[in-house]
């Protein structure tokens, strides 16, 4: 009898056991390879900083209704359970209203439904707009070590539905939080909209897409406004920098730290990006001109479809002048 009581005590033991450790593997990312050890609750700053201006990006440059800007940020913490959007991806109903219209109503009800089914959300956070491409807006953000992922998009004014953003980068390093992440952004194409320039009116893709990343040769069709062929590479349109806040040593609140927009101030030096002069072809020559028996001349014309920039090829001429032979003389 006491050797069955024996048995039954470490079996118990050992179900209990069994039971806390699947209690506690069940609240980790699924899917995720890296378990984040680092204690439990960590404080961000993210800023984000705009660099789309007329010199790095000069083709099609919106200085008017609207000019360039940025929407305001959206972001999220949380679990690989969860994403708000990923490239080769059908973005969802929420990320397409945010990409095409700014609007971030069902986005918002996207992440709050995710992070009740599956309590993989730990925490939502926004930044406040830049009236212009180059400027600069921040926020706070706080990451979980069951929620260590951070996630946003920042929506292109205007744009068709382009935008940039980061998907799932893990702030945690096995046993410690990272102390400060730099991003250079892209641009990214949602997939449910099909203008190629920054003032497409909406005309939406049916099917609708997969999100792409925008780049100087795709899509590559000369009316993109992105499309710069003599690019490898576009330069960086945006930079987001993560910065870990430090613990007060007297047990305060860390300070509050946020920038304020700035709309007019380049924050470093900014890449100049050639662009050549484009022209239309030439028209039909026009009629011959001059006094019969006389060798007559005729010209023909072409207008510029692009200003050259940055040192671009400039312009060609745009009218030539051939001889010819005047018709019906008397």
């Amino acid at each position: 009898m006491e050797n069955l009581m024996v048995v039954y005590s470490s079996c118990k033991v050992t179900w209990t056991l069994l039971v806390t450790l699947l209690g506690y593997a069940s609240t980790l990312p699924v899917g995720d390879d890296s378990i984040c050890m680092a204690e439990e609750l960590a404080k961000y700053t993210i800023i984000f900083t705009g660099k789309w201006s007329q010199t790095a990006f000069p083709k099609q440059y919106p200085l008017y209704r609207p000019p360039a800007q940025w929407s305001s940020m959206l972001g999220v913490t949380h679990s690989s359970d969860y994403s708000m959007w990923k490239k080769n991806e059908y973005a969802s109903n929420g990320v397409r209203d945010f990409a095409e219209k700014g609007e971030a109503w069902v986005l918002m009800k996207e992440i709050e439904e995710a992070g009740r089914k599956l309590q993989s959300v730990h925490g939502i956070f926004s930044a406040p707009a830049i009236s212009s491409g180059i400027g600069q807006t921040s926020t706070e953000l706080e990451v979980h070590s069951r929620h260590p992922l951070v996630s946003f998009v920042v929506r292109i004014v205007p744009s068709p539905d382009w935008f940039v953003g980061i998907d799932s980068l893990n702030l945690c390093e096995g046993d410690h939080w990272m102390e400060e992440v730099s991003v250079d952004l892209f641009p990214y194409d949602a997939g449910t909209d099909s203008g190629f320039t920054f003032s497409s009116p909406n005309f939406a893709s049916i099917p609708q897409d997969t999100v792409t990343e925008i780049t100087c040769s795709s899509p590559s069709h000369p009316a993109n406004s992105f499309y710069y062929p003599k690019l490898k590479i576009l330069p960086p349109i945006a930079q987001v920098k993560i910065v870990r806040l430090k613990k007060s040593y007297l047990g305060l609140p860390p300070p509050y730290f946020n920038l304020p927009a700035k709309s007019n101030e380049i924050i470093d030096s900014v890449s100049e990006t050639p662009l050549d002069c484009e022209v239309s072809q030439w028209s039909s020559w026009g009629l011959c001109r001059g006094a019969c028996r006389q060798t007559g001349t005729k010209i023909r014309t072409r207008f510029v479809l692009l200003q050259p920039a940055n040192n671009g090829i400039p312009c060609p001429h745009l009218d030539e002048e051939t001889g010819c032979e005047p018709e019906n003389c008397i």
